[in-house]
């Protein structure tokens, strides 16, 4: 759990990172770029802000790469803009599913204190879907700074959850809340790395 913390933690000093550096003209959103080199840049800001240095850029840029090479409308992109539009759709995907999880569990469950730790997430997952969904929208119409003011108020949804159930041994969400997590960061890293010039 707490090398999960770490990751995570590594990760939002990331996005930080690309935040401050979206305020200036780093990169455009039409250039030509591969998975590979987009996870680069961003876990090469991740090392120089990380505590943890190399190893948080080399998790990050590990989970980048396989994380966008797994969906194949990545594999076809050619640019940094639409990279952030597969990475904000992958969140909103995995959101909806996770969103889905939820709701099945909590149904099936026969505590009523679990029960309502589902519920509680399920709204969770829920509004986080529905604010991807903006984001992903304006991400498309090439608004970055509105889409990733979405998507990182969408991030907490899957640290969130987990905090409900705090205490617990047993956390039915845990695998899913991880892995919301990781595909919400990409999404938000990437979008963040798109600097628009008014």
């Amino acid at each position: 759990m707490q090398e999960q913390r770490r990751v995570l933690n590594a990760m939002a000093l990331l996005v930080a990172l690309v935040l401050c550096l979206a305020a200036a003209p780093v990169c455009q959103a039409a250039e030509k770029t591969t998975i590979e080199e987009a996870c680069l840049k961003a876990a090469e800001a991740a090392s120089s802000r990380s505590k943890e240095g190399g190893e948080a850029a080399s998790i990050y840029y590990e989970q980048c790469v396989r994380s966008l090479s797994s969906d194949r409308r990545s594999r076809d992109a050619a640019d940094l803009h639409t990279l952030a539009a597969v990475a904000a759709r992958m969140a909103v995907e995995h959101a909806s599913a996770t969103e889905a999880r939820m709701k099945g569990l909590s149904e099936a469950e026969e505590s009523p204190h679990a029960r309502a730790r589902l519920r509680h997430c399920l709204d969770l997952y829920a509004a986080a879907a529905d604010v991807l969904r903006d984001a992903l929208d304006n991400v498309r119409a090439r608004v970055y700074g509105k889409a990733a003011q979405q998507l990182a108020a969408a991030v907490g949804a899957a640290e969130t959850c987990e905090d409900v159930w705090k205490g617990e041994d047993h956390v039915p969400v845990a695998g899913h809340d991880r892995e919301y997590g990781r595909i919400a960061l990409l999404a938000l890293g990437l979008t963040t790395g798109i600097v628009t010039t008014a």
